[in-house]
């Protein structure tokens, strides 16, 4: 079964950075596309950042643009989401999310993907 582990949450003063990896197993990683969302208490899951199964395109949402950088590692089976110039409104749950195979198109909404690893947490203090 697909299993998504989250790592390298913390608390992190605002302007610093944190790159956050999520490791796959039970599928074919270099066949799905892969994403980031997030999420505070209250607040529905949001959408932070995508990226293709091929790696070829990335995509992210405006609040994050110039900021975060979603990769991926295919031969380590691992998404990454480097944060940098982090701010407190950027402090939530992050999860990962795997797609459906080589699907090409842009995922934004949570409904678009198969499985969701469990979180890590990111604390930005002002």
């Amino acid at each position: 079964q697909v299993q998504l582990v989250e790592s390298g949450g913390g608390l992190v003063q605002a302007g610093g950075s944190l790159r956050l990896s999520c490791a796959a197993s039970g599928l074919t990683f270099s066949t799905r596309p892969m994403g980031w969302f997030r999420q505070t208490p209250g607040k529905e899951r949001e959408f932070v950042a995508g990226i293709s199964w091929s790696g070829g395109r990335t995509y992210d949402t405006d609040s994050v643009k110039g900021r975060f950088t979603i990769s991926r590692d295919n031969a380590k089976n691992t998404v990454y989401l480097q944060m940098s110039a982090l701010k407190p409104e950027d402090t939530a749950v992050y999860y990962c999310a795997v797609g459906p195979a080589r699907l090409g198109i842009e995922l934004r909404r949570d409904s678009d993907y198969q499985s969701w690893g469990q979180g890590t947490q990111v604390t930005v203090s002002s």
